[in-house]
């Protein structure tokens, strides 16, 4: 027995999770917590980390969580605080990440329901739609158990974010607590991961070697799960192309002889004309094309196959010939099993140069932009030379629009866990979140932010918080002092006529360079490397404020323009949100 308040009691059941930083902004109501991280958590490993917007709080637990085996943690004080971290787990809830998200509640004999104090707020509401699982502790007794049923409840089954209410009350009480509270997570939570139905699994493996094109898609269920050894492992034995969603980008690297790129020309190909899809992981939601013809076959002729473990989500969008509930790593090696049962090594498999042609094709004619040595530089220069220089083993952080398409072309991912997207909100300001997050979880891998001007400037507060916990994180903002997608949708709309998407000229160099970081402007091709030479070799946050062609920012890549394209021909109406 030991006399602890309830913050400590808190902190106590946390550090039996192993977390190690909790990301917020300090309040009232949470100084029994704070406290405790410093008496009782900092000395076990844990700290807490202030920044100076909650969103940018919860963004960068989300990016501890997809780029380790941590959950990442966050808070923010009642009302005010808890408002400002929804745009982050909104963000985390869209892309399915484990989060446990902690809000302190006014006073248990003024709340729920309310009698109209200061920044008394329905938070449990609030997160509802954007968590899986949140619950109210009204008890000193429940803290720790509460504790774990959140941890349990963002882990199991398709993880995501979490939330636990606490009145101020019971952070502040004391009382006494066994010594047996703070159980070890493997004796309240089971760590086994489901297998798939053996007859649905035979079934699968005889539709893959019964197809004469199939097709392998992997999702971000495969990051949750840690299946990438697993789809390289069957699509060597079969010689099985593998296209992903954005959030299974790192997959298999992307210059493996079976990947073909997301969204490109040789992807689609495979996508469109495949017999038999294997679809691990993925809910075929917008990005995907709701996997639907034309960027898919037509349901009639092509057989898709769907691996997942949220049953919920197996034939949401598309159709499909056999479903499988289970662990994307357990079904798969099931499927593997099986198939080395049946089966010999493919040797090869001729329509996949055609992909391959495909795919290269299309490449070639961004090449000339890639290269090119115009002032201002072109956006796609500026990306290429940073990717080629960063080189494999960074994480690479996406954050924008134009931009996005600009690295879709050149970006590449050779890793799992290695590129942070946004997918399932498209959510700006992510970028310098996510890359903290990033390289706190991981500090011995080079960490890189690509964005454009607008998107920098969400979260650009947070730079002396790079700063502070010294985070030599390389920032490369494509700067067209616009919001470049919607002037270039305005522009092909309307000529010149724009409304709500020019900024007055910023030197972000020295905003940078305010908050006690690297600040570099770049206004030529020549200059690029250097810049990014010198911001590999600092020990601090380094922001390169490129000034892109704004003409030249303004024209949607071709090669989406033609997916797009493609898409439409879909549609019924003649315009449509995608």
């Amino acid at each position: 027995m030991a006399l602890m308040n309830g913050g400590e009691v808190l902190v106590r059941a946390l550090l039996k999770e192993g977390v190690r930083w909790v990301f917020g902004i300090p309040g009232g109501q949470l100084c029994t917590f704070t406290d405790a991280i410093a008496r009782v958590g900092r000395p076990n490993g844990m700290e807490f980390i202030m920044t100076h917007h909650e969103a940018v709080a919860a963004h960068m637990a989300d990016a501890v969580s997809r780029t380790s085996d941590m959950v990442g943690v966050c808070t923010g004080t009642v009302g005010p605080g808890a408002v400002n971290l929804v745009t982050g787990v909104y963000t985390a809830y869209n892309d399915s990440i484990p989060m446990v998200v902690i809000t302190p509640q006014i006073h248990s004999n003024r709340s729920y329901p309310f009698k109209g104090s200061q920044q008394q707020l329905d938070q449990i509401n609030l997160f509802k739609p954007i968590t899986k699982w949140n619950a109210l502790v009204n008890r000193f007794d429940r803290i720790a158990e509460m504790v774990q049923w959140a941890f349990r409840e963002a882990v199991s089954g398709r993880p995501g974010p979490v939330h636990l209410d606490i009145n101020v009350d019971v952070l502040f009480a004391n009382d006494e607590v066994e010594d047996d509270t703070f159980l070890p997570p493997e004796r309240y939570r089971t760590f086994t991961r489901p297998f798939g139905d053996p007859d649905a699994v035979d079934k699968a493996v005889e539709m893959l070697l019964a197809a004469e094109k199939p097709l392998i898609h992997a999702g971000g269920g495969v990051m949750r799960s840690k299946a990438w050894d697993e789809v390289r492992e069957l699509a060597e034995y079969l010689q099985i192309p593998v296209t992903t969603s954005v959030s299974g980008r790192g997959t298999l690297p992307e210059d493996h002889p079976l990947l073909f790129l997301p969204k490109g020309m040789g992807a689609i190909m495979a996508e469109s004309s495949s017999d038999v899809v294997l679809n691990v992981g993925c809910t075929m939601s917008e990005l995907d094309f709701w996997g639907k013809p034309n960027m898919w076959g037509d349901p009639k002729e092509q057989k898709f196959i769907y691996v997942d473990i949220d049953p919920r989500v197996i034939g949401l969008n598309r159709q499909f010939d056999l479903g499988i509930v289970g662990d994307a790593r357990m079904v798969l090696r099931q499927i593997i099993a099986k198939v080395k049962e049946t089966t010999a090594p493919v040797e090869g498999r001729e329509f996949l140069s055609a992909y391959r042609e495909m795919e290269e094709q299309a490449l070639l004619a961004y090449e000339e932009m890639a290269k090119s040595d115009a002032k201002p530089i072109h956006p796609l220069r500026l990306i290429s030379e940073s990717v080629e220089f960063l080189g494999r083993d960074g994480i690479m952080v996406m954050d924008g629009g134009n931009t996005a398409l600009w690295v879709n072309i050149a970006g590449r991912v050779y890793h799992p866990r290695s590129y942070l997207f946004a997918e399932g909100t498209g959510q700006l300001g992510v970028g310098l979140p996510f890359a903290m997050g990033a390289k706190m979880a991981n500090p011995d891998r080079p960490v890189y932010v690509l964005h454009g001007d607008g998107s920098f400037m969400i979260n650009c507060q947070d730079i002396e918080t790079a700063v502070r916990l010294k985070l030599p994180i390389i920032d490369i903002v494509s700067n067209d002092s616009a919001w470049g997608m919607i002037k270039g949708a305005q522009h092909a709309a309307f000529g010149r006529r724009y409304c709500g998407v020019e900024f007055g000229e910023t030197r972000l160099d020295k905003l940078a360079e305010s908050m006690g970081a690297r600040g570099i402007r770049v206004e030529s091709p020549e200059e690029i490397r250097p810049a990014l030479e010198e911001a590999a070799a600092s020990e601090v946050m380094t922001v390169i404020d490129a000034q892109v062609d704004r003409e030249a920012n303004l024209d949607v890549p071709v090669l989406f323009g033609m997916i797009v394209d493609l898409w439409l021909q879909g549609c019924d109406a003649p315009y449509c949100e995608t």
